[in-house]
């Protein structure tokens, strides 16, 4: 039960903060689509946490949560085929938009930064297999397209007012998913005791930040997933 009341508490926040977009951004406020999102994120953690840790994983012997990312995955994957999302509103598109190349720095820049932290932190002992093959697929799949895919197009579109930062134009919306990438990685509950990290909070909130204007500068989730991976997996190979 504890994954469960820590969803829903991440979910309440969630609302509140989108309750209160909502009295200052009204004239650009779609109430269905915020509700949408709510929805979308409580049943997006159901499946990655295969229904709040109740069911059995179904992949014995693993170290990591493969089946529970691959039902996300397949969960968000079933989303952007409904009409009221699409694929390439989802960003599924190879297309990076006519103003790719700042992107491309942008995103040459993170992989450098990421590289050289694993390079200067590395103990000279390389992860498993499995560890190297799962953080260079799952985390950047799984997150992106949930993300700063459904979940950013959702809350898009309950904010649509937005403002151009550098090429990318970026809302409450794209704010608010960033906040609750943040909040997930940071925000635990056990025993009654609620529990958030700020120090977890900026270290996953910052890059989020990155990861959305790279999707809102290129129209796709190319380079984030990319970037995610990256992130992820550099780690795992020094």
């Amino acid at each position: 039960m504890n994954e469960l009341i820590r969803t829903l508490i991440e979910t309440g926040i969630l609302a509140g903060l989108g309750l209160a977009g909502a009295l200052v951004f009204r004239s650009s406020f779609r109430w269905q689509w915020l509700v949408a999102a709510l929805v979308l994120n409580l049943v997006y953690q159901a499946l990655l946490t295969r229904g709040f840790w109740m069911i059995p994983d179904l992949l014995t012997g693993a170290d990591w949560n493969w089946a529970g990312k691959l039902a996300a995955i397949a969960g968000t994957l079933a989303v952007m085929a409904l009409p009221a999302f699409g694929w390439k509103r989802c960003g599924m598109t190879f297309d990076q938009g006519p103003r790719w190349g700042g992107a491309i720095v942008m995103f040459a820049g993170l992989a450098l930064l990421f590289f050289g932290l694993a390079i200067s932190g590395a103990d000279g002992k390389p992860d498993s297999l499995e560890t190297i093959a799962f953080q260079w697929t799952m985390p950047g799949l799984d997150e992106e397209l949930f993300y700063r895919g459904t979940l950013l197009l959702a809350l898009n579109e309950s904010f649509r007012s937005k403002s151009n930062l550098l090429g990318a134009p970026i809302g409450y919306g794209g704010l608010l998913t960033t906040i609750l990438f943040g909040l997930t990685h940071a925000l635990s509950y056990k025993a009654g005791v609620v529990d958030f990290d700020l120090m977890t909070f900026a270290m996953t909130g910052v890059p989020s930040f990155l990861l959305l204007w790279l999707r809102e500068r290129t129209g796709s989730l190319l380079l984030p997933v990319v970037a995610h991976n990256i992130a992820n997996g550099a780690f795992t190979l020094f």
